[in-house]
């Protein structure tokens, strides 16, 4: 039996329709921004592999370190025990944190992240005494896929088979230009007349809905509004931080910060699964009681693993190295001068870019969402010119890993020039 004829047979692969399901491409090897399958075939990973790569495969350093740790300690039990790499990871990534966040609580991916987010944010008011129990999330919003993370998202394709087990959340629009007054209206209206315990936001672009962006200043004014009223705010930042908006996290960008915070996706540089949860000093408080009814009870298996956290720490030192600086800011240019050449094409019907993410939206006789036909067409015309984009129905998007060159931007951007043309 083939690799192929026991994919099919044993595996059931994630987002993806099962009947007629057409065979997966075998990835053998990966080096730098390539993959390479069995055919000897190689394609630029266009897309940091669903957001996660930031130093791209194999990256010698990360690996290193990874293996060193594999000889040390491979995993602890983090209840009663701790271990240094996640000790220091806590520290580091505090440093790098906006001021107000206090703790690191780890779990294992961008959703249970959320998750915790949630829970904390909840059992805060309940420490508290107070109930206060709705939360307040942006239209369009993805948040993860457990069932917290699935209530506080957008009730869409991704969660309609849950929806009747899913708690009530208020939403509001995006903010723009044009709605923000409303929006701001209508925010006020929604903290004014229900209990709401908390704000929850990606910052900047929402990811899953599309790369859909907006303007710091307007967030900043929703986060003010909820630190006069008393409202919890959560940004997730698992697929805005470690630099994918230009600054090490979308937060940096505000005046006012978010009370708690959820990472995972590139805070291992796309290694090992990892989710971690920062919190301001005055949440942190409330769980700090002689009532153990009021501990957070909320752990998993593999918290805090010491592999993860080594591959973690090798992340952020290079992070911190001005070279990948200097590499996320040649992205972002390169992105600027691209969009600027190609936003009027007559095929598009909006180009959207924020460091470096780089998003286009197709025209189509369908409207714009994630199940649009036009999504296959789109990933197998660059498939076969050897870019892999995994678009969102209609729209498709570039958010390369950091090492990527100003030569292998050029073969994506030509790739997206001829696909237009077609």
């Amino acid at each position: 039996m083939s690799i192929e004829e026991k994919d099919k047979r044993f595996v059931w692969h994630p987002f993806t329709p099962q009947l007629n399901a057409k065979p997966n491409i075998n990835i053998v090897r990966g080096e730098g921004v390539y993959f390479f399958d069995e055919q000897g075939n190689k394609y630029i990973d266009a897309i940091s592999s669903w957001w996660v790569n930031l130093h791209g495969h194999c990256n010698p350093y990360i690996s290193k370190k990874v293996s060193e740790q594999l000889f040390q300690l491979e995993h602890a039990i983090f209840s009663d025990f701790t271990h240094e790499p996640a000790i220091t990871l806590a520290e580091r990534l505090l440093k790098h944190l906006p001021n107000n966040q206090s703790k690191i609580f780890y779990s294992d991916n961008g959703s249970t992240a959320v998750e915790v987010a949630v829970k904390m944010a909840l059992q805060y008011w309940h420490n508290k005494g107070a109930n206060k129990t709705t939360f307040i999330a942006f239209e369009n919003a993805y948040h993860g896929d457990t069932f917290g993370s699935m209530s506080i998202g957008e009730r869409n394709v991704f969660n309609n088979a849950f929806e009747k087990l899913l708690f009530n959340v208020k939403r509001i629009p995006t903010p723009n230009a044009e709605n923000f007054h409303d929006v701001k209206k209508q925010f006020l209206e929604l903290i004014h007349e229900n209990p709401v315990a908390g704000f929850v936001f990606e910052p900047l672009v929402q990811g899953a809905a599309g790369m859909l962006m907006y303007e710091a200043n307007y967030l900043d004014e929703l986060i003010s509004i909820c630190n006069q009223h008393n409202v919890i705010t959560i940004a997730d930042e698992v697929m805005t931080g470690f630099g994918r908006t230009g600054k090490f996290f979308a937060n940096d960008y505000l005046q006012h910060k978010a009370d708690i915070i959820c990472m995972s996706k590139g805070l291992t540089g796309g290694y090992m699964p990892l989710g971690a949860t920062s919190c301001a000093e005055f949440i942190y408080q409330a769980f700090l009681v002689d009532d153990k009814r009021k501990t957070f009870f909320h752990g998993h298996s593999y918290t805090a693993n010491p592999t993860a956290c080594s591959a973690a720490l090798a992340s952020l030192d290079l992070m911190e190295d001005e070279k990948t600086w200097q590499q996320i800011s040649m992205i972002e240019t390169q992105h600027q001068l691209f969009k600027t050449k190609i936003e009027k094409h007559k095929r598009l019907k909006n180009v959207r870019q924020t460091g470096t993410i780089l998003a286009f939206e197709l025209k189509t006789e369908e409207h714009t969402h994630y199940l649009n036909r036009a999504s296959e067409s789109i990933a197998d015309y660059f498939l076969k010119r050897g870019v892999l984009l995994r678009p969102l129905g209609n729209i498709f998007y570039i958010i390369p890993p950091y090492v990527i060159t100003k030569e292998e931007l050029q073969c994506i951007y030509s790739a997206i020039e001829s696909f237009l043309e077609s």
